[in-house]
């Protein structure tokens, strides 16, 4: 059967959407047609890649923001159209199916307000971080700048959405917050070299690495690991924007609000270790698997930086702002004992 005009509806906002994807190709059942073609035989514009009507698979370079959500028939994944809509990919989609694949079946859209939007995260990735990798934020704590990365973790029970309620521990009086640009790995690797480090990249996300001061710093030997890894304390979204729409990942303009008031505010051209150089080193250690997490380091602005120290309270609202990424807004309520 034969692509015809019909087969397709088109919308004044079609443009940006196939520039936007610049390899991709529409498979029908008397075979496929590229962009070059299509752009050819048409002066039209796609309203988007879900927008083709008749056609069973788009095979594309993924551009895009990736979203995780709640759906009626369970956890999905999905891609953002517009802003304003999730175009849902397949029930058995595995966001390690992006290394991989280029080729997945037409979904159907949703409205973006009518959902939930979760941590877009594979189920239990490796949650590192990077301690003190602005040179103002290690002052501030009292430190000089690392001679080699300061590497830590949480637990990925720490994972929380990007809207999600942040819960204050009973065991806590000094939770902090800290404003993170997110790595998000998209294809395996071990002794990566700084030179192929972004190859091995999927994308990018907003981040907040809650801290509970008087655990990290404050109990013998430094207990950063729990101090880190209080339930909630992870919130990370609120989608992966692809590695091809971030043209300059080193210089991210990155913004934490407490409740309206900017705490927090620099630039990831600020980092120490960039991110090629964490990448690299990192995989030194151990693997990189699809959908780890890499966060990157907070800058200057931390309520424990300050005088006096300022620390989260009930009904706070912090705000994390990534140029490129969008937010994330996380209300900070106590936790209820059983």
């Amino acid at each position: 059967m034969p692509l015809r005009p019909e087969s397709i509806c088109f919308c004044q906002k079609s443009c940006k959407a196939i520039q936007k994807l610049k390899n991709w190709r529409i498979r029908t059942p008397s075979g496929s047609v590229g962009h070059a073609t299509l752009m050819s035989m048409f002066a039209l514009q796609l309203r988007s890649i879900s927008d083709v009507k008749q056609v069973a698979h788009v095979n594309f370079e993924i551009t895009m923001k990736i979203v995780k959500i709640n759906h009626i028939s369970g956890i999905r994944w999905g891609y953002l159209i517009n802003d304003q809509e999730v175009g849902l990919l397949a029930a058995d989609f595995a966001l390690d199916q992006l290394a991989t694949e280029r080729e997945f079946v037409s979904a159907e859209r949703i409205s973006l307000e009518s959902v939930a939007l979760l941590a877009p995260t594979v189920p239990a990735p490796k949650i590192i971080c990077i301690g003190k990798n602005y040179a103002d934020h290690a002052a501030e704590m009292g430190g000089e700048v690392p001679e080699l990365p300061i590497v830590f973790s949480k637990y990925p029970n720490a994972l929380n959405a990007p809207f999600g309620n942040v819960v204050l521990p009973a065991i806590s009086n000094q939770v902090d917050y800290e404003a993170e640009l997110v790595v998000v790995i998209g294809r395996s690797g071990k002794h990566i070299a700084r030179e192929a480090a972004m190859d091995h990249i999927l994308g990018y996300t907003c981040g907040n690495d809650i801290s509970a001061r008087d655990w990290q710093k404050g109990r013998p030997g430094g207990q950063w690991l729990v101090g880190k890894s209080f339930d909630t304390f992870a919130p990370v979204g609120p989608w992966i924007t692809t590695a091809d729409e971030i043209s300059e990942p080193g210089n991210l303009d990155v913004e934490l609000r407490l409740n309206g008031v900017t705490m927090q505010q620099a630039n990831t051209n600020l980092l120490i270790y960039p991110i090629p150089d964490l990448v690299s080193y990192l995989s030194q250690f151990f693997t990189l698997d699809v959908g780890d997490l890499i966060f990157t380091g907070t800058p200057a602005g931390v309520g424990a930086g300050r005088n006096p120290p300022l620390f989260l309270k009930p009904n706070d609202e912090v705000e994390v702002s990534i140029e490129g990424l969008g937010s994330i807004k996380n209300r900070i309520v106590s936790e209820i004992l059983d």
